[in-house]
């Protein structure tokens, strides 16, 4: 295990905080850091700022009551399936100019 020292931002000055780390983990970020051409520390604030934003709660529901609607009961994997099948069939169709 390795202490990686971070600086961090939330839109304001860069914070700096102590991170422990696997070497596995370093060396992953280290490869990723070499493929993309950007600084290693990059890679790991985009990280933290990915995982903060994953476990964010938020003040409203994402959806008010007025933008749902009933279905009518619960859906199953077959009827999703059709739907989207026929939905995809139907979208090919006007693509190619056929009638429906």
């Amino acid at each position: 295990m390795v202490v990686v020292h971070v600086l961090y931002h939330g839109g304001m000055a860069l914070k700096r905080t102590n991170v422990y780390a696997d070497d596995s983990d370093l060396l992953l970020i280290k490869e990723a850091a070499a493929r993309l051409g950007v600084p290693e520390a990059e890679i790991i604030r985009e990280g933290i700022h990915r995982i903060a934003l994953a476990h964010r709660v938020w003040d409203e529901p994402f959806v008010s009551d007025e933008e749902t609607f009933d279905l009518g009961g619960p859906v199953d994997k077959e009827e999703i399936r059709t739907a989207v099948t026929r939905g995809h069939a139907e979208q090919e169709r006007r693509n190619r100019g056929d009638a429906a």
